[in-house]
């Protein structure tokens, strides 16, 4: 599943597309993704202008002239491409897993979505698996959307910083990954850039959460060492253009660069990258997950 730099890319990508222009007509070629579309989906977003496209954790807002904001997430297997108006084709975070080429009643099979813009551009959304969302929904109240209610801090928007992480986490005893991947604390993250960030931080991933505050709820120096581990990570990523797993791919259509510079993840016996440090990078599993760290420098 894409991570908040491969959304976040993906963004960067539709944003020169959508902001400004306006909806001519929207092809709805079947009634869900992982949710039924909203009624009337076509008829309410024609004519309608973006004023501007957003990232909210790993969702994509496109806010409209009328108030109301689409929101969007690619789930598993979504992606979008473009059809610009001068007839040249990109795809904006190719982030895929198989995607087909059968074509069915004239059109690629998995192709459910297409928008039609002012300007003569498509915006087309594929999307194997369907575990994507669209929706519609007013501006005012956003955060009380049941997609968004609960939503913790953006890593990235400032709100990040040691002293806040210190008071979240103390008392906690659950791991400090599984605190990390909690969205209830911080949106965005998963389990890619988590794995890197403990490892840039020197955390053991199995290291108590609590363990990362005082007893009076005060930061120590590994919990801002964390911090500007999480940010760095995302930001280097973000730089990039993503990681290309699966045919992960921005906005011209070159790979995104990231996984080239994995630190672990996916490194299961490999030499750690950490300087004069004689470690092999491991596998284990947290909830669920694979989890890969250096048992040598990760503390």
């Amino acid at each position: 599943m894409p991570e908040l730099p491969e959304v976040e890319t993906v963004r960067r990508g539709l944003e020169p597309v959508l902001v400004g222009n306006a909806f001519a007509c929207v092809e709805q070629r079947r009634p869900d993704l992982r949710f039924p579309l909203p009624e009337r989906f076509g008829e309410r977003l024609k004519g309608r202008t973006i004023e501007g496209l957003d990232r909210r954790a790993k969702y994509l807002l496109a806010r409209l002239d009328d108030g109301e904001v689409l929101i969007m997430h690619l789930g598993m297997t979504g992606r979008f491409a473009i059809d610009k108006a001068n007839g040249t084709k990109s795809a904006p975070g190719d982030f895929v897993h198989g995607q087909s080429p059968a074509v069915e009643f004239g059109f690629p099979k998995h192709e459910h979505i297409v928008f039609h813009m002012g300007d003569g551009s498509a915006v087309r959304y594929s999307d194997v698996r369907r575990f994507g969302i669209m929706d519609l929904a007013p501006a005012a109240g956003l955060n009380d959307h049941a997609l968004f209610k609960g939503l913790g801090i953006e890593p990235l928007g400032g709100d990040l910083t040691p002293d806040w992480l210190a008071r979240k986490l103390k008392g906690k005893t659950t791991p400090i990954k599984a605190a990390l991947l909690d969205q209830r604390l911080i949106a965005g993250l998963g389990n890619i850039y988590v794995c890197e960030a403990l490892h840039r931080a020197g955390l053991s991933p199995t290291r108590r959460a609590g363990s990362l505050a005082t007893k009076s709820g005060r930061p120590t120096e590994k919990t801002a060492t964390l911090v500007r581990s999480i940010t760095s990570v995302l930001r280097d990523a973000i730089r990039a253009g993503g990681s290309s797993l699966r045919d992960y791919r921005h906005t011209d259509g070159r790979l995104g660069r990231f996984q080239h510079r994995f630190r672990t993840y996916g490194r299961n016996g490999e030499h750690c990258k950490t300087p004069a440090c004689d470690g092999t990078i491991g596998r284990i599993a947290q909830g669920g997950r694979s989890t890969f760290y250096c048992p040598i420098c990760q503390k």
